[in-house]
């Protein structure tokens, strides 16, 4: 598999309103994701409420999408637990059921020290023979990893070859783990983007972003990559407020689901608790701020 790179969207999990999980939707959202020309799916991050999701559902979802998605891109799936045990173990059938890339949280309920998170990453690094993604999100996880620590991580531990850095202020802290790492560490950026000129700017290699700003999102991306920053701003800065309200936690699930019944692509804005719905108010405010950015399409 080719290094990751580009627009990966974390791909929200759908549900009927009973709040089962609907297949036909989320397929449909797979095959409108892939449409777009996105890089790579994450499955089972925050905004695919991965946490609400049961074992046996998790297994459901990814066989599925991994014969809709058939190689066209990387598939990248979120492991981990609050014990290392549980971790090792779901990370491992995530592989054996055919994920390309592991995207893991570090242990967040007793939060271990530098020592601590070290030793839980090795062991899932000695048990999968595939990349591992360490998603650094200190404002959910309470767990900090300072740049040597991921650096440490990547030259140190075999298939630790990823981290998303949504540790604010993000881009100084992906560019000085691109500068620390020497290589063996690849960077991402998250927070659904946010920063993405300043983190793009600072050696990033993508994004992973909510799913239902994806066309316009790889638009920035190949404005970037080909050197038209300018453009590539200016597109960002349209989206900005959007992306903003997203970031409101519990309730940007909503939102983008939201987004996507109103393209046709899901059938309903269902979500699973604690997972927060829009009331009336926050519906016509995201739906205003939908309109905008395509009114000056």
């Amino acid at each position: 598999m080719k290094p990751l790179q580009g627009i990966i969207p974390i791909v929200n999990t759908t549900f009927h309103p009973d709040g089962s999980i609907d297949m036909e939707s989320q397929i449909r959202l797979v095959r409108h994701l892939l449409g777009q020309g996105v890089h790579g799916l994450a499955f089972f991050g925050n905004a695919g409420e991965g946490y609400t999701l049961s074992e046996e559902e998790r297994t459901m979802i990814l066989e599925a999408a991994l014969v809709e998605v058939s190689g066209q891109v990387p598939v990248i799936v979120s492991t981990g637990h609050t014990g290392t045990d549980q971790a090792v173990r779901q990370s491992v059938r995530a592989a054996e059921i055919g994920a390309d890339v592991l995207m893991i949280l570090p242990p967040y309920l007793l939060k271990p020290d530098a020592n601590g998170v070290f030793g839980y990453f090795r062991a899932i690094s000695d048990a999968v023979s595939i990349p591992i993604m360490v998603q650094d999100a200190p404002l959910m996880t309470q767990v900090a990893m300072p740049v040597p620590l991921l650096a440490r991580m990547g030259k140190e531990l075999e298939h630790v070859e990823y981290v998303k850095v949504e540790a604010p202020p993000t881009a100084p802290k992906l560019g000085a783990l691109v500068q620390q790492a020497g290589g063996s560490i690849t960077a991402f950026g998250g927070l659904n983007a946010n920063f993405l000129i300043e983190e793009l700017d600072r050696g990033s290699r993508g994004a992973m972003p909510g799913c239902d700003l994806c066309a316009a999102f790889v638009k920035i991306w190949d404005f970037y990559q080909s050197g038209e920053r300018t453009q590539a701003k200016k597109l960002f800065t349209r989206l900005l407020p959007l992306i903003r309200y997203e970031l409101q936690p519990g309730l940007g699930v909503s939102v983008m689901k939201h987004n996507l019944v109103r393209e046709g692509i899901i059938a309903n804005t269902r979500v699973r608790h604690p997972t927060g719905s829009l009331d009336a108010i926050a519906q016509r405010e995201a739906e205003e701020l939908w309109n905008d950015i395509h009114a000056a399409e």
